[in-house]
């Protein structure tokens, strides 16, 4: 099932907006070329722990919004690697790709439309 979109505030919106002139999105046909090409993406799901267990994208780790800026140096040491982040609709993980970015990780990605694009696409996922 896929999850009802949320209802976020203006100035949630607005923060989001911003860091979305800075980064870069896919949609979820460009995560699933990378994952038919096999590339070596490291695929990060920035929701909350809840979230994760309830499913998540098969071979994705988790790293949330609120541990990635201090997890991410021991988990992906390479600055180089493309990284793809997605959250439950692209909001979390466009703030999340901001600040990798800011942290000097060069291929990071976000992607649009996160989880329910993910769910909607019938993209594979590991449930509990």
């Amino acid at each position: 099932m896929i999850p009802p979109h949320k209802h976020h505030s203006p100035g949630f919106l607005a923060l989001v907006n911003d860091a979305k002139t800075r980064i870069r999105e896919i949609d979820v046909e460009a995560l699933r070329e990378l994952l038919r090409d096999g590339r070596q993406a490291v695929i990060i799901d920035t929701r909350e722990e809840s979230e994760w267990a309830c499913g998540h994208l098969a071979g994705a780790i988790h790293l949330s919004k609120g541990v990635i800026e201090r997890d991410i140096e021991t988990t992906v040491p390479d600055k180089d690697r493309l990284i793809v982040l997605y959250c439950g609709g692209g909001y979390r993980s466009a703030l999340a790709a901001d600040a990798l970015q800011k942290m000097c990780y060069r291929n990071v990605r976000s992607l649009a439309g996160g989880w329910r694009a993910i769910l909607a696409a019938g993209l594979p996922v590991e449930q509990p």
